[in-house]
């Protein structure tokens, strides 16, 4: 007797070879290697910067397929300049949310209260570099930074924004072309299907690089290291924590799906930046995610790479409450005034940093150098934990992110909600026409 194809059982594969199980397995072994061996832990840094590299060899042709084409695809050009308008909307309200929320914990909270440290005894030089690079990064410099200075530069330099900014110019003039851009287009359209396999493959050395910048972080800095500030460290993950389930479960909830589901489907994302403590490592396949779960390529092309620059949730609370730490541990009392500039500064140089590696800590080097109540040489006492606090930093951020995709696309009317219920339940979906 036959068994029909259709009738024999699906196989699932091996828990072990899912991703996120062996970018699980790795952080544990790369911790304990750390902390046991820690000159055997710092010497894995190497994986860790080389998976990193990987994945910023492909962000670029990545960005600029999605981006191209969907615009490329595009019958309604008008449509580009709301999902950006809308984008930028949300952005501004979230991330001001986000310094707001990490300005009134830190009041509360107070974690720095307590310590009395003499500012006269910081070691300046130790943050001098951070901010030398803070005071060279203002908002009309990043602004016109954006714009390259050729057009095979921004490609050569792997500058996110700038290859952006060529994506949405060359994706309008596909869609101006009308059937002379066609043969263009559909070639593009046949080049990313290869590039995305590209990425699936270097994703598979995920576990490696999430092992070796485990083990340097805590063979460099040591788990220990982070008892001296534990308050600090404690207080800005619960807070971010508060942030990503309450605040952004609310949007969620308001626009249709669960936050917590959310998070299941972008797992083994969240557990590569976890161990990666870069965001960008994450980003291909986190578009690649998001075209599946129903918001289409132009939204999602435009969105994603858009809010790695300017919705950045959790480096936002980080700066406002690293502010307050320093200022409450060497004894100055900023005043109601103070914090409303010291919001309002951040709101820019958060915008102003962007992009730069170590933005978090160059972000709060601009900050301070304009509220000159709280000396920048304070920054020394939150350098040993930076680090640890940098994986939450990129969690709140691509997570806040995610979230912004997918609101941004709902609103534009790009969102198939049968796709995204599908993909939150991990129901495997057929391949969709995302080109929008």
């Amino acid at each position: 007797m036959l068994i029909s194809q259709a009738s024999k059982p699906i196989r699932k594969s091996p828990f072990y070879r899912h991703l996120y199980v062996q970018v699980i397995a790795a952080i544990i072994i790369g911790i304990a290697l750390g902390h046991f061996w820690p000159d055997v832990g710092t010497a894995m840094k190497p994986f860790g910067d080389g998976f990193i590299k990987l994945v910023k060899m492909i962000i670029v042709p990545v960005i600029f397929l999605t981006v191209s084409t969907g615009i490329g695809s595009m019958s309604d050009l008008g449509k580009v300049g709301r999902v950006v308008g809308k984008s930028m909307i949300y952005f501004l309200f979230f991330s001001t949310l986000a310094l707001a929320i990490g300005l009134v914990v830190g009041n509360v909270v107070q974690p720095g209260a307590g310590l009395n440290i003499d500012p006269a005894t910081l070691d300046g030089a130790a943050v001098s570099g951070y901010a030398d690079e803070a005071h060279d990064s203002t908002l009309v410099d990043f602004l016109l930074n954006i714009i390259p200075s050729t057009m095979m530069g921004a490609f050569a330099d792997g500058n996110i924004l700038q290859v952006l900014f060529i994506a949405v110019l060359f994706g309008i003039a596909l869609a101006s072309s009308g059937e002379r851009g066609r043969p263009v287009l559909e070639f593009l359209q046949a080049v990313t299907a290869p590039i995305f396999k590209l990425v699936s493959i270097l994703m598979s050395a995920a576990p490696i690089g999430a092992f070796g910048g485990m083990a340097f972080t805590v063979g460099q800095y040591g788990v220990q290291s982070i008892s001296s500030l534990f308050m600090l460290v404690v207080t800005f993950y619960l807070t971010a924590a508060f942030f990503v389930v309450v605040v952004l479960g609310l949007v969620a909830r308001l626009n249709g799906f669960s936050i917590f589901a959310l998070l299941r489907y972008i797992k083994e994302e969240l557990l590569v930046v976890l161990g990666t403590s870069s965001s960008e490592a994450a980003l291909p396949t986190l578009m690649q995610k998001m075209e599946d779960a129903g918001a289409t390529k132009s939204v999602v092309g435009l969105v994603i790479p858009t809010g790695y620059s300017f919705n950045l949730d959790g480096t936002n609370i980080y700066m406002t409450m690293a502010v307050l730490f320093i200022a409450q541990a060497v004894g100055i009392d900023l005043p109601l005034g103070d914090q409303i500039m010291l919001l309002l500064v951040a709101m820019l140089s958060s915008k102003g940093a962007a992009g730069i590696t170590g933005a978090g800590f160059i972000t709060l080097a601009a900050t301070l150098s304009v509220v000159p109540s709280v000396p920048i040489a304070g920054m020394a006492l939150i350098l040993g934990v930076d680090r640890f606090m940098s994986e939450c930093r990129a969690l709140t951020n691509i997570i806040g992110n995610t979230v912004a995709c997918l609101v941004v696309a709902r609103w534009e009317g790009e969102l198939d909600q049968t796709r995204l219920h599908a993909a939150l339940k991990g129901e495997k979906q057929p391949a969709a026409d995302t080109a929008g």
